[in-house]
């Protein structure tokens, strides 16, 4: 597993070869146009928090890394399959039944 800082974060500015080109249709607007955009919940809730100070310890990061290009990093399968499992039952637990 490769660690690096290359990972963009939330409301990153997307990659070019990503993004519309300006004759696209959705982004042609009329002056007077009156549209409206709704933004989810969820979607709201990621900008505040990827706005917001980063939850990231850059320090821990750092000496993970170190670990790891020196041979030093011990992984616990068993913590990571504990951890697996715990996020499939919160997210079973979460699940709405479908009528």
């Amino acid at each position: 597993m490769k660690i690096n800082s290359a990972v963009p974060s939330v409301g990153s500015t997307p990659e070019p070869s990503r993004t519309r080109s300006p004759q696209a249709p959705a982004q042609k607007a009329d002056a007077g146009s009156s549209e409206r955009v709704d933004i989810s919940s969820l979607s709201a809730r990621m900008q505040e928090v990827g706005a917001g100070d980063t939850a990231m310890n850059s320090a821990r990061v750092t000496e993970i890394k170190q670990a790891i290009s020196e041979g030093r990093f011990q992984i616990n399968p068993e913590r990571i399959a504990d951890g697996l499992l715990a996020s499939v039952r919160d997210m079973l637990g979460r699940a709405k039944p479908t009528a």
